[in-house]
């Protein structure tokens, strides 16, 4: 397996060639997330006949498994063969989609659990190569291109998630619930998330990894994690990660409970604000890439994390409307505005932690970050799920009454369910706003220059599509492409014919 080693040397243009299949595996990896987790995640454990708390557990676990980032740190300081460790995790858990897709055809107690298993083991492996990915990549991106190499592939994985998005939708929305027909489009999804999912492995198994630097002695945990938490400012951006994980994930994980159960829509519907939300991510991710760059990775945080913040507490707005057009409405508008401010959270979040963690010792400063989110994403949804059956039999209504000359006007709010959710996701998410204020990071600007940055940005994105110097610049990448093809042929072509009269 010496095509998994590291390099002692890794030259200028394997580090592009890295740069760019790095990308391209976002196409992968992309398509398995998309199939395999989120809302389609949910909707299966749904169809299976879960019930809320064990949408909680499936929703944590993802983030509880990183917690074998911690044995995963000795093996990547002790084997210092980072690519050979993703590869072989990745491998392993993916594997389990197949279990998965089989599960498809039952329910009940039984498949549930073993469902359950399945993505235990899934989600154990990928952390354990998560640990090593993050480490690897920390030491192949160039510092000064995180922001734009990791937009450029995010805007990769948004893309595909757009696409299989729109088709799971489509897929959905055409079976009934319960059908056999239903059974085998959600077979379908996980048994091509686990192709995909090889696919990708064997793509990042092509990329170069930079040989770790010697270790100066023996490898012992306790040291290793009290290195970032020393950190006075690095201890600082895991409160802030803590407080945050823990709002977002105590409300967002029953987005597709809310839709579906309280306000009655189907899972369809659900599978489109995805697909909405997607759209968004993808047309603001170069932006902020672009500002994190030129900026700093706080600036725009503290831009996208209030403003997603304050679309959860909106969303309890959808449960006042009478009209369910009107509901329909203002959940679109809601992921629109999630899917832009989310793009800059998760692109600026993972960044400014690699930025504050010393290159080429990165392994324990990003597996802290990644502990801190574990415990405080993981708890987060099994005290919602848990919480469910207190929250379902409580209701706060508040009236608001205007008396005049021309009769009196009462506007009622009604508090209820999933709604209290939202509520307190809101008061967490302004501690984690405070927390992130606190961080200090070389170049950062103040918010409302940086609202005023977006504002230019956007604006100058839309004068580029109006003219027609930017329509001209919309159809430069097609003809390149076309060109490229047609040089490519030629070239082979040329080639066959030298080959052919040296052999004549």
């Amino acid at each position: 397996m010496m095509w998994l080693a590291p390099q002692t040397f890794v030259t200028e243009a394997e580090r592009e060639r890295g740069l760019r299949l790095l990308v391209m595996e976002a196409a992968f990896s992309g398509g398995t997330a998309a199939l395999t987790t989120g809302v389609i995640l949910t909707a299966f454990a749904l169809h299976l006949g879960a019930s809320n708390i064990m949408i909680g557990v499936l929703a944590s676990t993802p983030f509880l498994a990183q917690l074998l980032q911690l044995p995963a740190i000795m093996l990547v300081e002790r084997w210092r063969r980072r690519k050979m460790i993703a590869v072989v995790s990745s491998l392993i858990g993916r594997a389990m989609l197949a279990i998965m897709a089989a599960l498809a055809f039952f329910s009940g107690t039984l498949p549930l659990l073993l469902f359950l298993a399945a993505q235990i083991i899934l989600c154990g492996f990928g952390a354990v190569g998560a640990c090593a990915w993050n480490a690897w990549m920390r030491d192949l991106a160039p510092e000064e291109r995180l922001g734009r190499v990791f937009a450029r592939r995010t805007m990769r994985l948004s893309a595909i998630s757009l696409l299989l998005g729109l088709a799971a939708a489509f897929a959905l929305d055409l079976t009934p619930a319960g059908s056999f027909a239903r059974n085998l489009v959600f077979a379908g999804m996980f048994a091509i998330g686990c192709v995909t999912g090889m696919i990708s492995a064997r793509v990042v198994a092509a990329m170069p990894e930079p040989l770790m630097p010697a270790a100066p002695g023996p490898v012992r945990l306790g040291a290793l994690l009290r290195e970032p938490l020393r950190d006075l400012n690095f201890r600082r951006l895991l409160a802030f990660v803590a407080s945050w994980q823990f709002a977002i994930n105590f409300a967002t994980p029953f987005f597709t409970v809310f839709i579906v159960r309280q306000l009655g829509f189907d899972v369809s519907f659900v599978m489109v604000l995805g697909v909405v939300s997607q759209v968004a991510n993808i047309g603001a991710l170069r932006m902020w890439g672009t500002l994190s760059d030129r900026y700093a990775n706080k600036s725009v945080l503290a831009v996208c994390a209030p403003t997603y913040i304050i679309a959860i507490v909106a969303m309890i707005g959808a449960s006042q409307f009478g009209s369910r057009e009107l509901v329909k409405l203002w959940l679109v508008a809601l992921h629109l505005v999630m899917g832009a401010s989310i793009a800059g959270v998760t692109l600026t979040s993972t960044n400014i932690a690699l930025k504050l963690s010393p290159k080429g010792s990165a392994t324990a400063y990003v597996a802290a970050n990644a502990m801190v989110t574990a415990v405080a994403a993981g708890v987060a949804p099994i005290v919602g799920g848990l919480l469910a059956e207190v929250f379902a039999a409580r209701r706060f209504e508040l009236l608001a009454r205007w008396s005049g000359p021309n009769g009196v006007l009462s506007l009622p709010i009604l508090v209820t369910a999933w709604d209290f959710y939202f509520l307190i996701a809101g008061l967490i998410g302004l501690y984690a706003i405070h927390r992130l204020s606190l961080v200090a990071e070389h170049g950062e600007i103040e918010r409302r220059e940086m609202v005023n940055q977006v504002i230019s940005e956007t604006r100058r994105t839309i004068r580029n599509i109006s003219s027609v110097a930017g329509l001209r610049a919309a159809t430069d990448l097609p003809g390149a492409l076309l060109r490229d093809a047609r040089l490519g042929v030629r070239l082979r072509r040329a080639r066959a014919g030298k080959a052919a009269r040296d052999q004549s």
